[in-house]
């Protein structure tokens, strides 16, 4: 039965330890050193013993206590909360139960598979754990076998140290020997983990293992100190901005200096990031008339209307004589029917007031539109015709008419139309071109018409 337990525990190291030589986690090693107490009491049914637990905290009158170091373990992470320890432990034992012993010797090795519960509570500090495994203990001369039960919590006051409390029941093969409670505590020690690069960040952990980083980028580096990490940082030797990619943007105009034509002096975005101070679509320094509009096609500069009739001289057949824009810039002797329709159809539209030859206000802008085409044609001389409807007598009619032609052509005359070019005419109304019998119809014959002359 002996060699039997001893055969059991030695396989289970053994296999235990194959196992975790296949890993590699960070801090994957432990070491403990501590002391430990040895409860002969409270593990059976007969005298001296007592029963499972009873006085288990009874720490004054059943344990065994030897005031020196008297606990070594060593660990191993394993994978998935599971670790695999290896402890041997000395004692000496003069009390059992309440009765005295001879202080008598105590060794024990034993192996334990623990699992932790830390990663269930979600804390770092505070890790409890279950264990179990198996061991060899001696009490003087007597060893056995023993299969062990483990409760314990580890409280890690850094990342690698920590105080460890814990509590194990064995229970031996052999009658000879007697179960019993051992409980240890002491201090661990956790190390291990490979950090090639040296920045504190494990390499399992280290997206850039041999460059040193910040553990903020899961130790990549930030080589400008931007808070951008170098793989993401579009300008990783020059500290920036993040809506940059990590690029700066000195003068700030929203371009980035990497993208931007004037880094350092602020301008449009439209323009990569050059200004354009006469807004028109020309960066300066591409603008040779950068405090004038114009196009891009004439280098930033306006194009040149010599003669001011609207046609610019690149357009201009004739650059330095007044014309019109359908005849290339050159004058017309007459105009075209087209353009006296236009005519007529701004003057039907002048309002007087009632009864009057005085303009509304509104009908300005239509005086202005039409003195714009007389001036096109310097040479064509027109007539100013005033119409009214039938309201009223033939006389006071015609002389309305007449006043009204008059008023449109002073008005002419006093916006620099020549007055021999204008002949004004009153017409009553004799001339309707709609009926008078309706308000509509008299409306429309209530009029002014342009004609050559």
């Amino acid at each position: 039965m002996k060699n039997l337990s001893r055969l059991f525990f030695a396989t289970l190291l053994l296999l235990s330890f194959s196992n975790a030589n296949a890993q590699d986690e960070n801090n994957p090693w432990a070491i403990g050193v501590g002391v430990n107490a040895v409860d002969l009491y409270p593990v059976g049914e007969n005298a001296p013993l007592g029963d499972y637990f009873d006085e288990y905290f009874n720490f004054e009158d059943h344990y065994n206590f030897l005031p020196s170091l008297s606990s070594i373990s060593v660990s191993r992470y394993l994978s998935d909360g599971f670790t695999l320890t290896a402890a041997g432990t000395i004692n000496q034992i003069s009390k059992v139960g309440d009765s005295s012993a001879d202080d008598l010797s105590y060794y024990g090795l034993d192996g334990t598979i623990k699992y932790s519960f830390a990663n269930l509570i979600n804390s770092k500090t505070v890790e409890p754990y279950l264990g179990v495994g198996g061991g060899y203990t001696w009490i003087d001369e007597i060893g056995a076998g023993t299969v062990n039960g483990t409760v314990g919590l580890n409280y890690w006051f850094t990342e690698n140290i920590g105080l460890s409390l814990q509590s194990s029941y064995k229970h031996a093969f052999e009658d000879y020997l007697a179960k019993h409670f051992q409980h240890t505590a002491g201090i661990a020690i956790k190390f291990g983990g490979k950090d090639t690069d040296k920045d504190g960040v494990y390499d399992k952990d280290d997206a850039c293992p041999d460059v040193p980083g910040l553990a903020a980028f899961n130790g990549c580096p930030d080589a400008d100190g931007d808070g951008i990490e170098d793989s993401k940082d579009d300008c990783p030797n020059e500290a920036g901005l993040a809506e940059f990619n990590g690029c700066p943007d000195t003068d700030g105009d929203g371009v980035a200096d990497n993208k931007d034509a004037c880094p350092t002096v602020a301008g449009l975005k439209a323009l990569n990031g050059c200004p354009d101070a006469d807004g028109d679509g020309v960066a300066d320094k591409d603008d040779e008339c950068p405090s004038e509009a114009g196009p891009a096609a004439n280098k930033g500069c306006p194009w040149k209307d010599s003669d001011g009739d609207g046609v610019l001289d690149k357009d201009d057949k004739c650059p330095n004589e007044a014309g019109t824009v359908a005849n290339n810039g050159c004058p017309e002797v007459k105009p075209t029917a087209e353009v006296m329709k236009t005519l007529n159809e701004y003057a039907r539209t002048i309002l007087f007031d009632t009864g009057k030859s005085t303009f509304k206000k509104e009908s300005l802008q239509t005086l202005a539109s039409m003195q714009a085409i007389f001036k096109e044609y310097p040479k064509a001389d027109f007539y100013i015709d005033g119409h009214t409807d039938s309201v009223g007598s033939d006389k006071s009619n015609k002389l309305l008419s007449e006043r009204r032609a008059n008023a449109v052509r002073d008005w002419l005359i006093a916006n620099g139309i020549d007055k021999d070019r204008l002949t004004a005419r009153g017409f009553g109304e004799e001339s309707p071109i709609d009926s008078n019998k309706t308000a509509a119809g008299r409306t429309n014959n209530r009029r002014v018409e342009v004609k050559l002359r």
